[in-house]
């Protein structure tokens, strides 16, 4: 009951729907809605009510500030924070989007059953292991100078596919096709070209991991859409989480110095919290980070589809066939921690609005046609990826998620820090007994995969429930861990 306390009154507006009006806190602008059932609700920090109400106080913001099942606390937004600007008066702000922009998920499926590859887990993850750069300071295979970085940064995973690591219907199954428009590297700081400039192809650290997994037999929920996707039961497939490294992270810490320079004393704006730095998405600042930014998504979109060659090399090595025998093809990739323009209806009529994602990805319902063909009369893919230990999710978005604007959760979310988890889990431990389970596992360090226990994080399985009770996306298919590597 601890949420009710904290935030009395807060209203139920339907089953996993929650409301904190606008009166809770001095200066915001519309209410906060919470999507989440009444157990993830309870298990949510006071922070993160107290940062979705900091939200609602942001010039511009459409209709509500809105958190996702997975919500927990954040820099500036809480991780599953959304909110939508208006082009006309509102702010973009680093702090909704996150410092590891175009954080996202990438899901493979294979011809392969789990039979064919028990007998080799471990050669084929350690392989991974060995191929695909895991950790702090990981340096990809891929030896680029600047001026080649700088067309990754415009072209996206286009520029892998073009040179032959991977193939053009890899494009078709990426969100934005792989490269988001508006970038502009002349807006990039030097030091995040060279922080970026050796990273393409690496997995990284902390959450990020690449994992192998199995569609068991009764954890298919709609076998029409399983099928739509390529999902049988048995099944093989392969599921990533990554992004923009350094890069990402240099240029939000560029443009939040920048913005805390200029917010107050050139455009007399106040924030609640100064994580919350932002710009008017119409000023010189607010138009130079939304460039930057979309940099970073095009760097991480490239990311992904390096690590997707990788993986075509490993599993064609290893099974002795081509990847097109091995059906090793791109179900989706999905981002979060991203801002798009895009037209939502708003009140019956159509408004061009800036939507934040933070923690949290986009969930169109069938029809649209940003959608590839083959899913545009579904709906858009959506991974929820949880724990190591526990298993992930594909949904597909719905109608009803326009009260989100569009947009639904992307993982398991945290209920307990790094910090803490290291102190009650160990990483050798917890190595010994995945194993036992069935889960084999390569990690960087011990206390990095202590920080990813399962315990660490919410019931994945309650976050795909409370998304498809609030109306956000509903389950297709759930996949469980057999091999893991991590950072």
């Amino acid at each position: 009951m601890r949420p009710m306390t904290v935030l009395n009154p807060i209203e139920r507006i339907a089953e996993a729907v929650w409301e904190i009006p606008v009166g809770f806190k001095p200066g915001m602008r519309v209410p906060a809605r919470i999507f989440a059932s009444r157990s993830l609700l309870d298990q949510m920090e006071g922070t993160v009510f107290e940062q979705i109400a900091n939200v609602a106080c942001l010039p511009g913001i459409e209709r509500y500030a809105c958190c996702m099942p997975d919500g927990h606390s954040g820099y500036g937004f809480p991780i599953g924070g959304v909110a939508a600007m208006r082009e006309t008066d509102g702010v973009i702000s680093p702090g909704g989007i996150g410092f590891d922009i175009n954080c996202g998920m990438r899901l493979v499926r294979t011809r392969l059953c789990y039979d064919d590859i028990k007998p080799q887990m471990e050669t084929l993850v350690n392989t991974l292991f060995t191929r695909i750069p895991t950790g702090v300071g990981a340096r990809g295979f891929l030896r680029l100078n600047e001026e080649e970085f700088r067309q990754i940064l415009v072209q996206g995973a286009s520029w892998c596919v073009s040179r032959g690591y991977g193939w053009p219907e890899d494009l078709d199954y990426t969100e934005e096709k792989g490269c988001a428009d508006g970038a502009d590297p002349e807006v990039v700081s030097h030091k995040a070209i060279l922080r970026g400039l050796k990273q393409i192809g690496t997995l990284g650290s902390g959450n990020h991991y690449l994992e192998i997994q199995v569609v068991r037999k009764g954890n298919i929920f709609d076998a029409e859409l399983a099928g739509k996707f390529g999902l049988f039961p048995d099944q093989v497939v392969i599921m990533f989480h990554c992004g923009s490294r350094g890069f990402g992270h240099q240029v939000a810490s560029d443009y939040l110095e920048r913005f805390l320079g200029v917010m107050g004393t050139q455009y007399g704006i106040t924030v609640p919290d100064r994580e919350l730095a932002c710009a008017p998405i119409s000023s010189p600042e607010g138009k130079a980070y939304y460039a930057a930014m979309r940099c970073a998504i095009n760097m991480s979109f490239a990311n992904r589809q390096m690590i997707l060659h990788r993986i075509r090399e490993v599993f064609s090595r290893l099974f002795g066939k081509s990847a097109e025998e091995l059906g090793i093809r791109q179900v989706y990739d999905i981002a979060h921690n991203t801002a798009k323009f895009e037209d939502q209806e708003i009140g019956g009529r159509k408004i061009r609005l800036l939507v934040h994602r933070k923690g949290a990805t986009r969930a169109y319902g069938p029809g649209f046609p940003e959608l590839p063909a083959l899913y545009r009369d579904v709906g858009q893919p959506v991974i929820i990826g949880g724990s190591m230990e526990t298993g992930s999710y594909l949904l597909v978005g719905t109608p009803a998620a326009s009260q989100a604007f569009f947009s639904t959760a992307h993982g398991a979310g945290r209920t307990m820090s790094r910090t803490h988890a290291k102190k009650v889990f160990h990483g050798r431990e917890l190595q010994d007994q995945m194993r036992a389970r069935g889960i084999y596992v390569r990690s960087v360090s011990f206390q990095g995969l202590a920080e990813e226990a399962g315990g660490a994080y919410k019931n994945v399985d309650d976050v795909a429930d409370s998304a498809e009770r609030a109306g956000l996306s509903r389950r297709v298919a759930r996949f469980a861990p057999v091999g893991n590597i991590k950072g």
